[in-house]
């Protein structure tokens, strides 16, 4: 495929076809129904595009951008993509693959030398591939880069302590850092970085001018959704998670609008094509949407118990599954204070996304769901009802098993040592060191600027974290006393960290 400027790039870039206010047939009481299914769910901010057959059939915004602000979210209010930035990513390493400087099946090895796993068979044989359809045998390592001020090569590095937790390639478990690792490979290929390859051949060309992709590249007092999330049992904007996704940028770092979002949803409603070119090959672009891992219905979104769906997989930045019949390819993005969803149904030519300014609102799945049904017929459904009902009884069963947590807690205790003694550094060798002292009669501890919290007996030699970033579940600190009555050790989140030092005084 020749490589077309810059210049005939913008000339192509499609306009926005735009419905008129008075949305089409199919989804007339779309806008009412929304505005309902918003105070339902207490979402504080929310958009929603619709394409249909390469015109914008719906777009509006609704809500405010942050509680006790009267500024309106819009079509141009930029929201956390989170993880639907993987389809980018997906695609920018399909423009190289088509330019001849990457294979789909470029060992990783030959390519990121710093990128290290446990399993010498895997560390040889992973691929592009691999990474862009989550079968590298172990899940996200979210310590590596949640909170964490790692530079991305060091994440790499670090993967070699992580525990597979199945044969290499046996079955599908998402993995944030290996997609990171794969756009990294893709932006050196092009010569410039990850940043720079998406921004240069897909959203220039496409005319996402509003779309960041990066936290840190979000303008200073834009028209910017701010996060919400529930801080100690009230719902409130969060602060300091703008850029929190920026170490594994090629994995969900991107912002963006509902308009320029619309853009991206008709290239690829397309087929891959701008104007009369194609920015990818034919081939090059079908395999995005080819199954590449099976999914086990356990392991799929929940709402899948609701929708009938027969095949669950994830093909190169997509989930693919079935519904009414029809091949659906969609993506979700979660990242603190934000959700995002984009949908295709590319036999109908049908695309919408959905952006939201609340943790884990899951009005998004129920929006896509309302507007599929529109356009593929059947009988009307309540999505917004329907999940809400199914999502309240999830969070109950995870607040049963707190309690059940807090049952289990033994009353009355005291810790063997005065706390003093407890204060010092733990280091494993994944996560690296975290910091314990006393500070004002208690324990605190630090695992990055970050990560801070407070420690308050449970019981025994059990210490619970309550988190600084109030919308973080508390954690449970189990120390270990040695045998010569000092502390040795401690084990946090199920894992151990040994006592590198400790630290004498309070502070």
């Amino acid at each position: 495929m020749h490589r077309l400027t810059l210049t005939i790039l913008l000339l192509l870039a499609p306009t926005l076809a735009i419905a008129q206010d008075r949305p089409p047939r199919e989804l007339r009481q779309l806008d009412a129904w929304i505005a309902g299914a918003l105070r339902d769910w207490a979402v504080p901010g929310l958009a929603v595009a619709v394409v249909k057959d390469d015109s914008i059939a719906f777009a509006r915004g609704y809500g405010v951008r942050a509680l006790g602000s009267t500024a309106p979210v819009t079509t141009s209010t930029l929201f956390a993509n989170a993880s639907t930035t993987k389809a980018f990513t997906a695609l920018a390493v399909g423009m190289m693959v088509d330019e001849g400087k990457l294979a789909w099946d470029d060992r990783a090895a030959d390519r990121l030398p710093t990128l290290r796993l446990r399993d010498p068979y895997a560390a040889r044989e992973l691929t592009l591939r691999d990474m862009l359809a989550h079968r590298v045998g172990f899940g996200d390592p979210g310590y590596l880069w949640y909170g964490t001020e790692l530079s991305a090569d060091e994440m790499f590095r670090r993967l070699r302590f992580v525990e597979p937790q199945s044969s290499f390639r046996a079955r599908y478990a998402y993995n944030n850092v290996t997609y990171a690792a794969a756009g990294a490979i893709a932006g050196q290929a092009y010569g410039a970085g990850w940043d720079a390859l998406v921004r240069d051949r897909i959203l220039t060309p496409l005319g996402m001018t509003a779309t960041v992709t990066q936290g840190r590249f979000l303008p200073a007092d834009g028209d910017v959704a701010l996060p919400h999330d529930r801080v100690r049992d009230t719902l409130g904007v969060i602060a300091g998670v703008g850029s929190l996704v920026d170490g594994i940028a090629p994995a969900g770092s991107m912002y963006s609008n509902v308009l320029d979002m619309s853009r991206w949803l008709r290239f690829l409603l397309r087929g891959g094509r701008l104007g009369d070119s194609a920015l990818v090959r034919p081939a090059t672009f079908a395999e995005l949407f080819r199954p590449q891992t099976l999914i086990p219905r356990e392991s799929f979104y929940p709402t899948a118990r609701r929708t009938g769906t027969h095949f669950t997989a994830y093909g190169l930045g997509w989930f693919l599954q079935d519904y009414r019949g029809e091949f659906v390819a969609m993506h979700t993005g979660s990242i603190d204070g934000y959700v995002a969803i984009v949908g295709l149904v590319p036999e109908h030519r049908l695309g919408v996304v959905v952006f939201a300014n609340r943790d884990h609102a899951e009005l998004r799945h129920a929006i896509m769901l309302r507007v599929f049904d529109a356009y593929l017929g059947g009988p009307e459904r309540d999505w917004s009802a329907e999940l809400k009902a199914m999502y309240d009884s999830l969070d109950a069963r995870q607040a049963a098993r707190r309690a059940e947590r807090a049952a289990e807690r033994v009353r009355d205790t005291r810790p063997t040592l005065a706390l003093e003694a407890y204060a010092g550094t733990y280091a494993d060798s994944a996560r690296g060191a975290v910091a314990v002292r006393v500070a004002d009669g208690r324990l605190a501890l630090s695992r990055s600027p970050f990560l801070t919290g407070t420690l308050e007996h449970w019981h025994f030699d059990t210490f619970a974290v309550h988190w600084d970033r109030g919308w973080l579940q508390p954690a449970l600190v189990t120390f270990r006393i040695g045998p010569d009555g000092t502390v040795a050790g401690a084990e946090m989140d199920g894992v151990p960290f040994g006592r590198v030092s400790p630290t004498t005084g309070a502070r």
